[in-house]
């Protein structure tokens, strides 16, 4: 899958986008931002670039919103690609804060993160000293939040490079947060000079009628602000306060689709149809005995008739979205387990594939695996946005971001699908009541009873998430070889390199490309787990039930890389299975800082099991494990292990994590 995707995107790429070679990845400033503070919506308060710091909510304007705020980017203060375009900030004014997954960003030239002492992603727990010099401030708890630092690895230029501070956990929805840089140093150990027009908003009242007079009664808030949570204003080289959006802001539009479209079906199954159903023999398959296609009709949330790659939602006068008037058919695949009988009808579970794939997945051996061990019968359908019939439309995304919203607009209808899909697979009248999935005497093989469930994988579980979340009817997840957020994760991830080839030749300055993460970040929070980590447990959204949710992680997997998993578990306030890796596999100087242990007998979720296969760690910088050093990538390995799938299936029956792996750390035997 990822070799013919990355075939796919350089095809594309070389006969309709901006010719890929670039000079030794050259930081280019001409299509930087603009490092002058009078272009509207620049913040002066470093003086450098504009949309710097980031998240910032200088960037916001007094509004009737849940936050009380709304993100007023102004275009000529937007990136530009390659061709001058600026991306076009409509969507992104539509949000009343920024991500609670948010990477912070600044431009601290001659920085040099050793010598100041910065937290390492190996080290998250150095930044809660009390002498931190990045210190992440909740202003309504005065409480401190975990974080690693970094700087663009895969930035050449030094003077072209971002300092990343990544929350290790997300933040709160609608809360208001505060950031102090202090104590800045130089590769020398000299004390970095704070940025000229900083020092002078920082110091002595400016007249009324002076231009950076109301940027000055601003940084007065932030500043009490960080003297309540102990952080004085000396030493200081940058602070600045953000809001996080609210839960109506990120999770409204999926839940006014899901609950319009579930009213309307009165408590019945969606109607569907059937388009093929293939019987195996034993010889054949000895975990499927049937193979089921068919469509669902879904009401359509996009702008164009059959919401086909490129739509956007289509959206109503308060920005919400609302029908088109005609109808998705989302095209499902089930496989039917061998050992489903009447007597003992099938687990109803949703399945969810990979990085831009197809509901075929569920096909895929481990799933066929999965199914006749354990009896579950998997349905799925694609994740519209991200699937195998969107990569054309994901290619020339990365020529103008402005496009970008096609992607999570397409995926928040797929959240739709799948609810639907699920319901069809639990009423008394769907699919329990058609002949497909019914035995040669009429009865069902689908216990449309049971609570349904869902297992996803890579994608499916970065995704999945969110479906989780917005479902009325999953209670038990697992979410295989997943973490949060993308913004984290591209740098990291080997299936990133076509993408990256063609931002660089679209955006070319690194500057500018780790705040256009910053700014996708924002949109995508609408349709992947980062926007819907905090309901994933016993606060659930408005119409959704508690959530019971397992983490597979494989150690030094190439695709999504464990810190990201990491933050999610600590999100979610999972339990770890521990020992988690053996001793000395993990660099960090407290492996999995922040994460609880697993206590010795089954537990009730949510929980994150590692699995490992013997690949090496991952880069401790944000780039990807490219190279022989890193091994065969680990990825497949969690979801082929029979004593994975045995933990899979027991926590999507009961949502209890049974311990398959004794006192030592789990091991899978690497995938073939």
């Amino acid at each position: 899958m990822r070799l013919r995707i990355a075939l796919t995107m350089l095809a594309l790429a070389g006969t309709s986008l901006t010719p890929l070679t670039l000079p030794a990845q050259a930081d280019s400033p001409s299509t930087s931002p603009s490092t002058s503070a009078s272009v509207p919506g620049c913040d002066p308060v470093a003086g450098t670039e504009c949309l710097l710091p980031f998240p910032n909510d200088w960037f916001t304007e007094p509004a009737k919103t849940p936050t009380g705020r709304r993100v007023a980017f102004d275009v000529s203060a937007m990136p530009r690609n390659a061709a001058g375009t600026p991306i076009d900030p409509a969507l992104w004014n539509l949000a009343d804060g920024f991500s609670p997954g948010s990477m912070l960003l600044a431009h601290v030239p001659g920085l040099d993160l050793r010598a100041t002492g910065a937290a390492p992603v190996t080290d998250v727990g150095r930044s809660l000293r009390r002498d931190a010099p990045i210190v992440l401030v909740d202003t309504r708890t005065g409480e401190r939040v975990p974080y690693w630092a970094e700087l663009d690895a895969g930035a050449t230029e030094p003077a072209r490079r971002a300092l990343i501070v990544r929350p290790a956990e997300n933040l709160r929805e609608g809360r208001r947060y505060a950031v102090a840089l202090r104590g800045l140093k130089g590769a020398d150990g000299g004390a970095l000079p704070a940025p000229e027009t900083f020092t002078r908003l920082s110091g002595r009242d400016l007249p009324g009628d002076d231009p950076l007079a109301a940027r000055q009664r601003a940084l007065r808030r932030t500043l009490a602000d960080l003297r309540a949570a102990g952080v004085a204003a000396r030493d200081l080289y940058l602070a600045w306060d953000f809001t996080v959006a609210s839960e109506q802001g990120i999770a409204g539009p999926a839940l006014r689709m899901r609950d319009e479209a579930l009213r309307a079906l009165r408590g019945r199954s969606p109607e569907f149809t059937v388009t093929s159903v293939t019987d195996l023999s034993p010889e054949q398959d000895p975990n499927v005995s049937r193979e089921v296609t068919g469509e669902v009709l879904v009401p359509n949330y996009l702008n164009r008739p059959g919401g086909p790659p490129g739509s956007n939602l289509n959206r109503g006068p308060d920005g919400l979205p609302r029908p088109l008037g005609d109808t998705l058919r989302a095209g499902f695949h089930c496989v039917v387990p061998r050992s489903a009988t009447a007597k003992r009808p099938a687990l109803p579970s949703l399945y969810g594939h990979g990085l831009l794939g197809r509901a075929t997945e569920v096909r895929a051996g481990h799933v066929r695996a999965m199914a006749g061990e354990h009896n579950v019968l998997f349905c799925a359908t694609k994740w519209i946005g991200m699937s195998d019939e969107d990569v054309p439309n994901v290619a020339s995304v990365f020529t103008d971001f402005s496009r970008f919203g096609t992607v999570p607009d397409r995926l928040q209808q797929s959240l739709l699908d799948f609810v639907l899909l699920g319901r069809a697979m639990i009423t008394a009248d769907g699919m329990a009541a058609h002949e497909a999935f019914r035995d040669d005497r009429g009865r069902p093989l689908i216990d449309h009873r049971a609570p349904l469930a869902f297992d996803g994988n890579s994608q499916g579980g970065i995704a999945g998430g969110a479906l989780v979340a917005v479902s009325p009817d999953v209670r038990n997840a697992v979410l295989g070889v997943t973490g949060m957020n993308y913004s984290t994760l591209l740098n990291r991830s080997v299936d990133f390199t076509p993408f990256q080839q063609m931002m660089n030749a679209s955006y070319p300055d690194k500057l500018t490309q780790q705040l256009c993460f910053a700014l996708l970040q924002l949109l995508w929070d609408r349709a992947e787990t980062n926007g819907y980590a905090r309901h994933l447990g016993d606060d659930p959204l408005p119409g959704s039930p508690r959530h019971r949710v397992l983490m597979h992680v494989a150690f030094g997997d190439h695709q999504v890389t464990t810190v990201a998993a990491e933050v999610q578990a600590r999100t979610l306030g999972a339990r770890i299975h521990r020992p988690a890796i053996a001793a000395g596999r993990n660099p960090d100087v407290v492996p999995y800082w922040g994460i609880g242990s697993l206590p010795r007998g089954p537990y009730p979720g949510p929980a994150m099991v590692v699995w490992d296969s013997g690949t090496p760690a991952p880069p401790v910088t944000n780039t990807p494990p490219l190279g022989p050093e890193y091994g065969r990538d680990s990825h497949e390995d969690p979801r082929n292990d029979p004593g994975a799938r045995v933990q899979k299936a027991q926590f999507l029956r009961s949502g209890v994590v049974v311990n398959v792996c004794g006192g030592a750390p789990c091991t899978a035997e690497p995938a073939r």
